[in-house]
C-alpha cells in the first residue's frame, strides 16, 4: 500500500509546477514576439531598399541567448529581368545581442548563411544582380525612408561576423540554367569603426561581396569549360556546356 502524499508537498510539487509553467509561457511568448519583430521588420523594410518583392517567411529567436534562425528569405528580381527570384537563401543563423533589437544599434555578433542559391542573369554588360545593387544604392542616394526609432533615432547595425558558405549561382533562366559553386564570403566588424551603419550600406556592403564572387567564378568557370573543348567534344552535354561557357567567356574576357 503506497503511503499517502504529505498535503505540503503536494502543494510544493503543483507550485513548482506552476512555475515552470508559468516559465515555458514566457519563454515561448517571448520567442514568438522577437521572431515576429525580426519577420515584420524584414518584410516591410527590405522591399523598399531593394524596390523588389523579399520575402521572409519565418523567424525565430531566443530571448535569453539572442540566438535563432531566419528562414524561407527570397528577393525577387529587379524590373526587366525575369519573375523568377533572384536570390534564395538557405539556412540562415544569427546571434543577436538581444535587447539591442529595442534600441537604435542593434549589434549582431554573427549571420551564417549556409546554402544561398543566386539565380544570375545577364544582358551584355548588365545583369540582374547588378541592378539589384544599383536598387540599394539609388536608395540610399534618394534619401530612402529608413526604419527608426519610436523616438525618430535611424537605426543602425553592427555585424561582428558575417559568413556566406556552400553558395552557388545557377547561370541562365529555367531549365538550362548552369549551376556555379560560389568562393565562400568572410566579412568582419561590419559598422565597428563608424558606430553603426544603415541598412542600406549594410546590405550594400554584401551585394558588393556576392556579386563579385559570383563574376569571379563564372570566369573561372568558363576559362575551365574552354580549356577542356577536346575532352567533351564527342558529348553532347559536354558541347552545351561548351557553348555556354564561350557566351561567358566572351561577356567578361573583356
Amino acid at each position: 500500500m503506497q503511503p499517502a502524499c504529505n498535503p505540503m508537498n503536494k502543494k510544493l510539487l503543483i507550485s513548482l509546477g506552476s512555475i515552470v509553467g508559468i516559465l515555458l509561457i514566457v519563454y515561448f511568448g517571448l520567442s514568438f514576439f522577437l521572431g515576429s519583430v525580426v519577420k515584420a521588420g524584414v518584410n516591410n523594410f527590405a522591399p523598399k531598399l531593394t524596390q523588389t518583392k523579399v520575402e521572409l517567411q519565418g523567424a525565430h529567436i531566443s530571448p535569453f541567448t539572442g540566438s535563432g534562425s531566419l528562414s524561407g528569405l527570397t528577393v525577387g528580381n529587379p524590373e526587366g529581368w525575369s519573375d523568377n527570384n533572384a536570390i534564395s537563401l538557405g539556412k540562415i543563423h544569427v546571434d543577436v545581442q538581444t535587447f539591442s533589437i529595442f534600441g537604435d544599434h542593434i549589434v549582431i555578433n554573427e549571420i551564417i548563411i549556409d546554402q544561398p542559391e543566386f539565380h544570375y542573369e545577364t544582358k551584355l554588360i548588365s545583369s540582374n544582380i547588378k541592378d539589384l545593387l544599383k536598387n540599394i544604392e539609388e536608395f540610399a542616394g534618394n534619401g530612402g525612408e529608413e526604419p527608426e526609432t519610436e523616438s525618430g533615432e535611424p537605426i543602425k547595425f553592427v555585424v561582428k561576423k558575417f559568413r556566406l558558405t556552400n553558395g552557388k549561382a545557377r547561370l541562365g533562366v529555367g531549365a538550362g540554367a548552369i549551376p556555379i559553386p560560389l568562393p565562400p564570403i568572410s566579412m568582419d566588424d561590419l559598422g565597428v569603426k563608424e558606430g553603426g551603419i544603415t541598412p542600406d550600406q549594410l546590405a550594400g556592403a554584401v551585394m558588393k561581396n556576392v556579386l563579385g564572387g559570383i563574376v569571379s567564378a563564372t570566369g573561372k568557370a568558363a576559362l575551365k569549360v574552354g580549356g577542356t573543348v577536346g575532352a567533351g567534344a564527342a558529348d553532347a552535354a559536354g558541347g552545351a556546356v561548351k557553348k555556354t561557357g564561350a557566351g561567358i567567356k566572351k561577356l567578361f574576357g573583356k
